[in-house]
């Protein structure tokens, strides 16, 4: 009940764009804040991979070798895609242009930062962006989403939609 809410009704797509101002607003701050301030992700990887020995390790053994192997010899690369992912994915939300996508790689990120042992904000914005991906295109139905999908619907004649089911039950 509650995920076709989410799914079909005008007042969840309401909501959902809150949210996704809400959550978008805060990538691209995030994004744009590396961008022009010059951000190097190797001092948090270094950290990150600091992290995942001792008694209580906070980060798998099996991302630490990723960080240590793959990302720390190439934190630049990393640096700016951390960066450029952060602000496309909040560009995303925030315009409502490919939202499904935008949420699903923005909790990609999020769950990147908390397997490196970072909590912050990452929680509440994998749950804000898990009710925007399960919503589907009425999580875009303000915004760029609904414009493009529900104008290219309102074009299609009412016919090309019941003919299907009327030969499928002659």
């Amino acid at each position: 009940m509650f995920v076709h809410w989410l799914r079909s009704h005008f007042s969840a797509a309401v909501l959902l764009c809150v949210l996704r101002l809400y959550v978008g607003y805060k990538w691209v701050t995030a994004g744009w804040g590396k961008l022009t301030n010059g951000f190097d992700a190797s001092g948090f990887l270094e950290a990150a991979i600091a992290n995942s020995v001792g008694d209580r390790p906070i980060v798998p053994g099996w991302w630490a070798w990723f960080l240590k192997n793959v990302a720390l010899p190439t934190s630049g690369f990393f640096s700016y895609l951390v960066a450029f992912g952060e602000l496309l994915v909040g560009l995303g939300l925030i315009l409502g242009l490919m939202t499904w996508l935008a949420s699903i790689m923005g909790m990609m990120m999020n769950f990147s930062f908390l397997f490196s042992g970072s909590i912050s904000w990452n929680p509440l914005f994998i749950l804000i962006c898990s009710f925007i991906a399960v919503a589907g295109w009425n999580a875009g139905r303000i915004g760029l989403d609904g414009y493009f999908f529900l104008g290219r619907a309102r074009r299609i004649p009412p016919q090309a939609h019941a003919q299907p089911q009327a030969q499928a039950q002659a």
